[in-house]
């Protein structure tokens, strides 16, 4: 089969497309034909050696999202069958033309979407699901502060936290990504300058918020929080050991908390997975959902799609078509 691969950590132009053996599936595994795979920016950080994939995984195969049809079904599958259209949640080796997916970590393709639309859920969806209104506990009419807000997940972010009747405010870093995020749902889109948050976003005013900085915007983040406020954290790009403002933590009895995906286990995704459809597909069905994905590249031009999102002068999605 065709893959992406890599044969030492580097900069885009390490990726190349060399020729893989077809995975072979394992119990309460499907085999999908990948149609196209979503890329993330975890992919980065692996093909720069910063971001192993898990133990067991295929280590130079990057990928954590897919879309496609299933071929086969390992022993134990008995909730899908060859030639359903699924998208999955894998732990790595996506930029494939087949992967091997847990069965528990795939979704059916929602109502309306095309198979490339698809392919840019899984991992912003999970990630979005379990950490705003699962670990967060959004609640309609709430205030959620999301950072990125023109990015994959801050897309995604926005227009869930919209479609549940809540209020989205978010950090973009231009007008036209501040503009792209406002046509998402947000209510108001604003700088990442200190000054322009304090001006534009009233202390006390926010029920949850999104964080995929840290350092610095920790303490501006405890102000921001209403008492009782929760403050989840889904990277630190800024720093991952910020000074903390205790105190403040403690007289408004604020919630920190924060996770990642990739190193979860097959039961925890399988369920969240569950939860995610019964709860999350009624929205992404919602006429009012917005497609994802902005840039489309073939799979031959990989490195130019890594390169786009190193760049960070896109919004939305990115995904590779085979």
């Amino acid at each position: 089969m065709k893959a992406i691969t890599y044969n030492v950590p580097g900069d885009p132009s390490v990726l190349q497309i060399t020729e893989r053996p077809i995975p072979v599936v394992g119990a309460n595994e499907v085999l999908i034909e990948v149609a196209a795979a979503g890329i993330n920016r975890p992919d980065i950080l692996q093909r720069q050696g910063k971001y192993p994939a898990p133990a067991g995984v295929v280590q130079d195969i990057p990928g954590l999202e897919v879309a496609g049809t299933i071929l086969k079904t390992g022993v134990g599958v008995n909730e899908w069958q060859a030639g359903d259209r699924v998208c999955a949640l894998v732990p790595g080796g996506g930029y494939a033309a087949y992967v091997a997916a847990d069965a528990g970590s795939c979704l059916p393709i929602p109502r309306g979407f095309s198979l490339e639309e698809a392919a840019a859920l899984p991992e912003v969806l999970f990630t979005v699901w379990h950490n705003v209104f699962q670990r967060g506990r959004l609640q309609p009419d709430e205030n959620a502060l999301i950072y990125g807000g023109s990015g994959g997940i801050g897309s995604m972010a926005i227009q869930l936290v919209h479609l549940t009747g809540a209020h989205a405010f978010t950090l973009a870093s231009s007008s036209e990504k501040k503009e792209y995020c406002l046509k998402l749902g947000a209510e108001k889109a604003v700088g990442y300058d200190e000054r322009e948050i304090q001006e534009e976003l009233s202390n006390d005013s926010i029920d949850l918020i999104l964080d995929s900085l840290g350092g610095k915007y920790t303490n501006i983040n405890l102000e921001l929080l209403k008492p009782e406020g929760r403050l989840v954290f889904i990277n630190a790009m800024e720093g991952t050991k910020p000074a903390l403002n205790i105190l403040k933590l403690m007289t408004k009895r604020l919630h920190i908390t924060g996770s990642t995906l990739r190193s979860r286990t097959k039961e925890f995704k399988s369920a969240l997975a569950k939860d995610i459809l019964k709860n999350a597909y009624p929205l992404l069905e919602n006429k009012r959902f917005q497609t994802l994905v902005r840039y489309r590249f073939p799979v031959e031009k990989a490195s130019e799609a890594h390169a786009l999102m190193e760049s960070r002068n896109f919004m939305g999605k990115i995904i590779l078509y085979f």
